[in-house]
């Protein structure tokens, strides 16, 4: 059976909000959640950046389904780090923790100073990192690593596998928005995540990574913007997303909040709903999420707009019991 999540958007929403609203999704009747993790947001209109990693805990404490959350290791996060974070995360919450990792973005990735890589670089350094952390994991002790990245006497004494629930893992999928992605990623990841693209693009990322021989769950992020009216709803997804339209090597190498809204001043409303699934129908919606169910085992819808309450009574209401079959 098709599991239909909630995504909590870091970068569009306070995190003590944003903990409210992933309460109320739960209460809604969203199986899970995920949640995105940044350092900047996209536009200076979003305007918010929690840290993810303090707000997983109080979420997973404060609700009893899963969430899963993005990380890209290498240089915001070194992998010791973010296997320390996931793993505690883990332990805590057995079963109930997921991480997508990605090769990360200079929005994110450029406060530290260090050198924004070339994109083989960067996917050389995940598959480097995401080897790290796995190894970690598993109770290694990592020392003398020398590479894209370095580790000197890492051990974690606290993971969420141990001799006593060797059952209790934290799956390390991959975070894929190309066909390449997806294929490089078949060779390491436990499972995929994907978004919804224009022209179903998402499709293509999925048969990569199935085609290249990737195993496990495959989970589909769905951007979508509703309101009572048509028009509300394109209003709401043209101001809040706009400045996520672009895709390689622009959505990659843009530093700041800024650069992203300069690069979107003559972002069409047209442009952003073939990006942003947009409708005041519910109805729509709910026919766009099952067929999107039918591919992947995974769904995370997303509604771009900064209040999120009306979005999960609404669906909540009509769009989950449909979804399930409880209509």
């Amino acid at each position: 059976m098709t599991i239909y999540g909630f995504h909590a958007s870091q970068e569009q929403i306070s995190p003590a909000q944003l903990l409210r609203d992933v309460q109320q999704a739960e209460a809604a009747g969203f199986d899970a959640a995920m949640s995105s993790d940044h350092f900047f947001p996209w536009s200076q209109r979003q305007g918010h950046s929690g840290f993810t990693f303090s707000w997983l805990g109080a979420a997973l404490a404060s609700t009893s389904f899963p969430i899963g959350s993005v990380c890209a290791p290498g240089q915001r996060y070194h992998p010791a780090l973010a296997a320390q974070a996931t793993a505690t995360l883990g332990q805590m919450f057995p079963g109930r923790y997921w991480v997508a990792l990605g090769a990360g973005q200079a929005m994110n990735e450029h406060v530290t100073g260090e050198k924004w890589l070339d994109q083989e670089s960067r996917r050389a350094r995940l598959e480097e990192s995401a080897e790290l952390i796995r190894r970690l994991h598993r109770g290694e002790w990592v020392s003398n690593h020398h590479g894209l990245v370095t580790v000197e006497d890492a051990y974690l004494y606290d993971r969420p596998e141990t001799d006593e629930h060797p059952e209790n893992t934290v799956p390390l999928y991959a975070a894929c928005v190309t066909p390449e992605s997806a294929q490089r990623a078949a060779r390491w990841a436990e499972g995929l995540i994907t978004l919804n693209q224009p022209g179903g693009a998402q499709d293509q990322v999925l048969e990569a990574y199935r085609e290249a021989g990737g195993k496990g769950t495959v989970m589909l992020q769905i951007h979508l913007s509703w309101a009572e009216t048509d028009q509300k709803a394109a209003e709401i997804a043209h101001d809040q997303w706009r400045t996520n339209v672009f895709g390689p090597p622009l959505d990659q190498d843009l530093p700041t909040p800024a650069h992203f809204d300069a690069a979107a001043a003559e972002v069409s409303f047209e442009t952003v709903t073939e990006a942003v699934w947009t409708s005041s129908s519910l109805d729509a919606h709910a026919e766009w999420a099952a067929q999107a169910g039918e591919k992947f085992e995974a769904i995370y819808l997303h509604h771009v707009g900064q209040e999120q309450a009306p979005f999960l009574d609404a669906f909540g209401e009509h769009v989950l019991p449909a979804l399930k079959g409880d209509a």
